[in-house]
């Protein structure tokens, strides 16, 4: 298993100490577990965000091609977002 190193103050180690039966390796390792948990699920949430706007969009975008050769309106569609 990796190792890492951590920096605390004197204080907060003198505090540890006194509590030497616990596992501060298991403590330190769930706490970091449990940010990357809720990291991840920020990130998905993000993601889903971003599919249903692109979801409205194309729907938005397929409304507006209705009737219409699809080729040009296509065209004129990036000509409008890109300037």
């Amino acid at each position: 298993m990796p190792v890492i190193t951590i920096r605390i103050d004197e204080e907060l180690k003198r505090k540890m100490d006194e509590l030497s039966y616990i596992n501060w390796s298991e403590i330190i390792r769930r706490s970091i577990i449990n940010v990357i948990e809720e990291e991840e699920k920020k990130k998905k949430k993000k993601d889903v965000e971003r599919i249903k706007r692109a979801s409205l969009k194309a729907e938005e975008f397929s409304r507006y091609l209705e009737g219409e050769r699809s080729e040009e309106t296509i065209r004129e569609w990036r000509d409008k977002n890109w300037e």
